[in-house]
Order: structure tokens, then sequence, then C-alpha cells
């Protein structure tokens, strides 16, 4: 039976820890519930451990328990919202100051408008245009097949070009 030892999990964390609170953050928009569900995180993989076969890439792991518990608190904290597809209206679209300050003019444009895509646009986009994993990494973290990952890009990426176009911003100069 694989262990865990407390070094390990610090290093993990260092290693991944900025990279998961930032992509909870994209999809819960609240920093304090971010941190919260990252140290979720990182609880359950030290809990779990022991059940890592190495199938994936410890990163890919971490992403697929990062994506999970988020998709656990928004069933708990809003159950109907979560099964319609409603999940994350509650809040508004803008990143806190902390992220303001830290991004361009088009990133923070960017990121509003990915905020307004449907979940499963927002996922697809955010781990593979932003987080750079690969299609079959990102169908992993989600579990979904690697062909689903695929047109469920395509659609988001179509999506986003209407809405960034809507805004008046070129699509080439976001996603090139």
């Amino acid at each position: 039976m694989n262990v865990l030892n407390d070094e390990e999990l610090g290093r993990w964390f260092n290693e991944y820890g900025e990279s998961i609170l930032s992509y909870i953050l994209l999809m819960v928009r609240d920093y304090q519930q971010a941190e919260d569900l990252t140290q979720d995180t990182f609880l359950k993989a030290y809990k779990n451990y022991h059940l890592f076969e190495g199938n994936s890439a410890l990163k890919t792991w971490l992403f697929s328990i990062a994506y999970n518990v988020t998709q656990d608190h928004f069933r708990k904290k809003h159950p109907l919202q979560y099964y319609l597809g409603l999940t994350m209206t509650e809040k508004d679209y803008m990143p806190i100051p902390e992220q303001i300050v830290a991004m361009h003019d088009q990133t923070e444009q960017l990121y509003s408008i990915i905020q307004q895509l449907k979940p499963s646009y927002r996922h697809v986009i955010i781990l593979r245009k932003l987080k750079e994993f690969s299609t079959a990494e990102t169908a992993g973290i989600l579990n979904w097949s690697e062909s689903k990952v695929k047109m469920t890009l395509k659609r988001a990426l179509a999506e986003l070009k209407i809405e960034l176009q809507k805004g008046g911003f070129s699509y080439e100069r976001f996603i090139g």
C-alpha cells in the first residue's frame, strides 16, 4: 500500500497548489471558498493516495480531485441549480481585486466572458486552453471521453468567439 508522508504532500502543495487554487477560483469565484476547496483537494489526495495507481500524471490526478471537490460543493450548496446546469449564477462575474491588479486588461475581459459560458464550456476552456492540459488529461479530469472533450472544446470556442465579438473584441487577440 502506498503511503504519503507529510513532506511529499508539502512538495505537491508547493508545486501544484497555486495552479489548483486558480482553477477552483475560476469555477467558484469566491476566494475564501476556493482556498477551502483547495485544502479539501489536498486532504482528499492525502487520504486517497493509496488509490493513485500512476495511470495518469500526478497533476492530472490532483486536478481530477479538484474538479470533483468543486462539483460536490455545487451539488451540496445549490442542488437544484446544479442539476439544472445553473451553477454559479449567484456571484458576479468580476474577479477579486487582487486578481484585477495582476491581470492585463485583455485577460480580465477574457476571464469575464468565460465566466458567462455554461459550466461544461468553462471547464473545458480552462483546462485545455488556460491550464494547457492535453485532451487525454482533460478527459481524465472531467471523466469524459476524449471525443467529448474535443467536441465540447470546439463548441465552447465557437461560443466564446461569438461572445467576444458581441463585446467588440477580436477573437484572434485572445485565442491564437
